[in-house]
Parts: structure tokens; sequence; C-alpha cells
């Protein structure tokens, strides 16, 4: 099966079987040399990044709605043609070569047709459409109710800016007691030192992280600037009870760790077992201790009443705040996902408010964009506690208690994070 035919197959699984991208990626490129690995996940990856320009260009060049197989080809024969540097006459007959491989090699000339038609009209493909929010939309393959909420919210120049934005670097950290100076020099690229967190490193360019020495004996690992802002919300919290509340797979547990330099009585809380084994392995990779529960952060358990100096809720999102690196999530989530969503982080800051202790520090963080989850989600939540009230969170930014770092002006992740101190 060439290069070419795995990629179809995990684009479809992903578009029209719901296979997470980055899972079905690493399983695509896993048994492929370096060079093949590379282009099938290009070839994925950026037809996802673009879907919905693709479509709009092929519903002007195909009439009628096409087979899953069929449809995904077409789909990769545009993304060569308009988005990648693959020369024309091969992008035409690697997909008309591939339609053959799939058993359908009678339409193996209407997808020669449809491509060449499309390559020759490259200097008159169909405008976008006028209405701001649709061009959006459609220009950044971003669905439409992101767009009209971002627009509302934003206007249309930021929202521009935030869809149009480059996709991030790879960031990694170092565990404490390794230092970051000691990893920068040991990593086999070259990195920069990020601004908003001085434990960050960006990447120049990818390498096999996962079979570092280095990495594998637990001395750094793979983390956002933006979860790693979440964790450095708390304060200091040497030497005292923290509960992770929302923990897999356990880079912000971890970060707790070894910003106290281990001086701390951590408890990690996870839902699901098999998300558990993840934080199991996380923790245990990098030398962390902690006690760790199979438990359900929404549910109250008296257990462990005003038990902590420090509670951190990462709560489950939409994950709108990573749409420009995980773009399936795009296409996966509606506007009735954010409302269920809604409802189970009120139940998190629920039960984990009572967790905190007298004078204790309750910080809530989600990768993000969505006002409904952030904002309005506090604001519901301190009307509702007279006990919590927010504080300025301490980091090198201008804040009220409250951040949401954006993508295209923080160089992050899209994160929110909110700081609320319970009164003595």
């Amino acid at each position: 099966m060439n290069t070419r035919r795995q990629a179809l197959d995990a684009l479809c699984d992903i578009t029209d079987r719901g296979a997470y991208a980055n899972l079905r990626v690493k399983q695509l490129t896993s048994s492929l040399p370096e060079r093949e690995a590379k282009l099938a996940a290009a070839l994925v990856y950026h037809t996802l990044d673009h879907l919905l320009t693709i479509d709009y260009y092929l519903a002007h060049f195909v009439k009628g709605a096409q087979k899953p197989a069929i449809r995904g080809i077409l789909r990769l024969g545009v993304c060569e043609l308009l988005f990648l540097s693959t020369p024309a006459h091969a992008a035409v007959s690697e997909s008309v070569g591939l339609t053959k491989e799939v058993g359908k090699a009678g339409l193996s000339g209407f997808v020669n047709a449809v491509l060449r038609n499309i390559d020759r009209s490259r200097a008159s493909l169909p405008p976008f459409p006028s209405d701001p929010v649709e061009r959006l939309s459609i220009q950044y393959s971003y669905p439409i109710w992101i767009v009209r909420e971002w627009v509302s919210r934003f206007g249309e120049a930021q929202t521009e800016a935030l869809l149009s934005r480059p996709a991030s670097s790879i960031q990694v950290r170092a565990q404490h007691p390794f230092t970051r100076e000691a990893l920068q020099k040991a990593l086999p690229v070259a990195s920069t030192i990020n601004h908003l967190d001085e434990n960050s490193l960006s990447l120049e360019r990818g390498f096999d992280i996962a079979a570092h020495p280095l990495f594998l004996e637990g001395k750094f690992t793979v983390m956002g600037e933006g979860a790693m802002l979440a964790c450095r919300a708390l304060g200091d919290m040497t030497g005292k009870r923290v509960v992770d509340a929302c923990s897999a797979p356990g880079g912000k547990s971890a970060y707790l760790a070894s910003l106290t330099r281990n001086e701390i009585h951590l408890t990690c809380f996870e839902l699901h077992a098999h998300r558990k084994e993840l934080l199991d392995k996380t923790l245990a990779r990098l030398h962390v201790v902690a006690e760790m529960l199979e438990k359900n952060a929404a549910v109250f358990d008296p257990a462990f009443e005003v038990m902590f100096d420090g509670v951190l809720i990462d709560a489950p999102c939409s994950g709108l705040g990573l749409l420009g690196d995980k773009p399936d999530i795009r296409y996966s989530k509606t506007d009735a996902d954010i409302t269920a969503l809604v409802e189970i982080q009120k139940n998190i800051l629920e039960a984990c408010a009572r967790y905190v202790k007298p004078g204790g520090v309750l910080v809530y963080a989600t990768c993000t964009i969505s006002h409904r989850e952030n904002e309005a989600q506090i604001d519901a939540f301190l009307d509702a506690h007279q006990a919590f009230s927010l504080e300025v969170i301490p980091l090198p930014l201008a804040n009220d208690g409250q951040i949401q770092l954006l993508p295209h002006v923080h160089h992050t992740d899209g994160f929110f994070i909110a700081r609320m101190r319970r009164c003595i």
C-alpha cells in the first residue's frame, strides 16, 4: 500500500469515522520511513487545515455527493494542487492512480477531469463570500459558528489575525533538578526561550523526542507555555498541599512539582482509567511523587473538604484554543457541545471549590477561547460564592485576576486562566 493510500485511509478515518487526528497520524507514520512519514503527515494535516476551503472549491466543480473514498481522493488532490508544492502533473496522476488502487477505476477519468479543471482555473477560482463571517469561515476553514462568536467578541480584523496565525512550535521544558540551561545545551536542535515563562523553550524544528535519552530519563517533557502559566498562576506552593483536579496526562502536576523542587504535597484526580494510566506513566517517568486517584472531580468528596492550599482545575473544554495545531477539533465540536461542557465545568468548580482552605487559592483554566466556558463561567461562580474573589495572577501580563491568552497576541495556545482567593 503506497503512502498516499495510507494517507487517504487516515484522512477518511478522521473525517468520516471520528478518529482523533493526532493519534491516527501517529499510527500512520510509525511504520513509514522518515521521508514517507513526513509526506503522509503533511497530506493529512494540510488537507484538514484547509478542509472547508477545499470543499468550497470542489462544490463549484463537482455536482452531487461523492462516495467517501472519492471525496477523500479529491480533497487530497486539491490540497496538493493548491496548498502543497506538488507539481500539478504529479498531483493529478497520483490521484488517478489512487482511484484505481481503491477499486474505483471506473471513476479515474472523473477524478482526472475534476483536478485538471481546477488546475487550469487557478487564476479564476470562485471568490470567497462577501459576508465577513462567511468569508472568514471559508478562507481559513473554521466552522461558521466559531467565526461568528469570535467576530462578535473581537471584531473582524482581530478574528482574522487569530484565524491566520501560524501553527505553534513544539515547546518543551526541563524537569527539576535538570535545568533549562542544561536542556537547551543538550537538545539536538536549536531552541529559543519563551517570553512568558523562562522555563519554556520553543524548538526550531521537531525531532524524535520520545526516543531521546534525556526524555526517557525524565529530565524534560513536552508542554505548552499556556499550560505552564496555568500552574504558575497558583503562586508559590512550596511545602503546601495542592490538588490537580483534572490531571491526566500529568504535565501540569509534574510542573507543579518541578516549580517547588519537589517540596509539595500533591494529589491528582483523574476520572477515566485509561487516562489515569497515562498520568501514572508520566509522573513515574518524571520522578514525581503524588497521591493519584481515579476520581470524578465533578462529584464532591467530603474527605477532601478545606484540605488544600491550592486547587488547580484545568477543566475539560472545547479546545478552541488549540485549533491551529489540532484542526480536526474544528469539525468535531458543535455549539451544542459548548452548552454541555459549561454544565460539566460548573459542577467541577462547585465540587472543587469546597476543597480550598480558607485563605487558599483556586485556579480555573481552559485551553479554549469561549466566553461561555471562561469569563461567563467565572462570573456565575463568583456570583454564587461570595467567599471567593478574583486576585491578580502572578504573571508578567496585566490582569485583574483573569487572562485570555490569544495565539496571535501572546504567541501561546489559546488559554484562559482565572485566579481566585478564598477569604478567611
